[in-house]
């Protein structure tokens, strides 16, 4: 089942139960995968991959907005930003945390025979690729960063 059909599917049901804030979430995925299939070039067409970026895209937008709106003390608003968050994240895969992402990252920098900070490009690429959709990108860029300052 493609995401577009778990979505179209989960509207549904959000329809029937009246459940607002999930229909609100739904809506989002399924306005952002319609944008993707009439891209040029994507011959109506939204890979395994690029529904992955799409996810995670929706999901860091939020967290932007969900960061403004508590800065001006908007709660309001802030909760709807982390009831989409919610949603949209329950068809991303499991994110990895502390110790295993650590680990993760650690055996990266052997990997790639990084030897200090200079080489933190060169880690990023690889831990990218590695760990498409299993981490956050500025978490995994802090780590990347204090394990390569340690060894220096």
């Amino acid at each position: 089942m493609t995401l577009e059909e778990q979505v179209m599917a989960g509207m549904k049901d959000a329809m029937k139960s009246k459940d607002e804030a999930l229909l609100r979430g739904l809506r989002a995925i399924k306005a952002e995968i319609i944008k993707a299939k009439t891209e040029p070039g994507a011959n109506g067409q939204v890979s395994a991959e690029g529904e992955l970026k799409l996810l995670q895209k929706l999901v860091k937008q939020r967290k932007d907005s969900l960061e403004i709106f508590q800065q001006q003390n908007r709660p309001d608003l802030a909760q709807k930003e982390q009831e989409e968050i919610a949603v949209i994240e329950k068809f991303l895969p499991k994110q990895l945390e502390g110790e295993e992402l650590r680990r993760i990252i650690a055996d990266i920098i052997t990997a790639t025979g990084a030897t200090g900070p200079q080489d933190m490009g060169k880690v990023m690429g690889a831990a990218t690729k590695q760990l498409a959709g299993q981490a956050d990108g500025k978490a995994v860029a802090a780590l990347v960063k204090e394990l390569l300052a340690a060894q220096s």
